[in-house]
């Protein structure tokens, strides 16, 4: 008699493996394809100006300056960043080399991605790029904010708006710490004019309680009387055509 042949089962297919979920937080803050973790001591340069531009950058931890040089070697700081900024997003705009130079001013913790690993997660990510484009619009407004306040204001102000937004101002009326130690010449550079009067400012500041110095500085709330009013007791000098004391700075 024939035997049979054993016919086995078939066993159910496993299904392939489920893709997981892309995390924004845990790619700007991790190592992969196209992503490296770069540690920067105080004072040393991530990059300079006239370099080639094919990284773009985000600041996991520290504080970050950008600044510009001229031909005939004067410095202006453009912009200082901070915790989840990125930068050096002209590279993903066709810019091949960089207008600007960047350094670090604490020591930071900083994510290089190259050009091609931040377009294709741009391309394929909604949550990265909803992430980015909001970074963009409030970089644009930012710079807007900047021009207008340089050409419209005083230095007075412009130095007291200088110094809320270096301190992330919230609205708890607590004060808040600069974590970055800024040098008057810095904070000069950052607002047109000269160190000795930002000296003479940050004197007047600090007499008016508007900011502290122990160790550390401390910038409080009232700050804001300086960037949202002209009151004459902030200046103490009398307006010039009644349009507020600032206006004569």
């Amino acid at each position: 008699m024939a035997k049979r042949p054993i016919v086995k089962p078939q066993t159910a297919a496993k299904p392939p493996p489920r893709k997981q979920a892309f995390d924004p937080a845990v790619f700007l803050k991790t190592e992969g394809p196209g992503r490296t973790i770069g540690k920067y001591r105080k004072d040393q340069q991530i990059f300079s100006q006239g370099s080639p531009a094919d990284v773009l950058f985000y600041i996991i931890t520290g504080t970050v300056k950008i600044v510009v040089h001229s031909e005939q070697g004067k410095e202006a700081v453009i912009a200082l960043l901070g915790r989840d900024d990125f930068f050096g997003e002209g590279c993903l705009a066709g810019q091949s080399h960089r207008l600007s130079a960047a350094s670090a001013i604490t020591d930071s913790e900083i994510l290089r991605i190259t050009k091609s690993a931040a377009l294709s997660a741009l391309r394929e990510q909604p949550t990265f790029s909803e992430i980015f484009v909001s970074h963009i619009l409030a970089r644009t407004i930012r710079v807007e904010a900047d021009l207008i306040d340089q050409l419209f204001n005083s230095s007075e102000k412009r130095l007291a708006r200088a110094l809320l937004l270096l301190a992330n101002f919230g609205n708890d009326g607590k004060p808040q710490r600069v974590i970055a130690k800024v040098s008057q010449e810095m904070l000069a550079d950052m607002i047109g004019t000269t160190r000795s009067r930002v000296s003479h400012f940050m004197n007047k500041f600090r007499k008016l309680g508007f900011i502290d110095y122990n160790g550390h500085l401390e910038i409080n709330s009232s700050l804001l009387n300086v960037v949202l009013h002209d009151q004459p007791h902030i200046a103490g000098d009398k307006s010039v055509g009644g349009k507020g004391p600032l206006k004569s700075l």
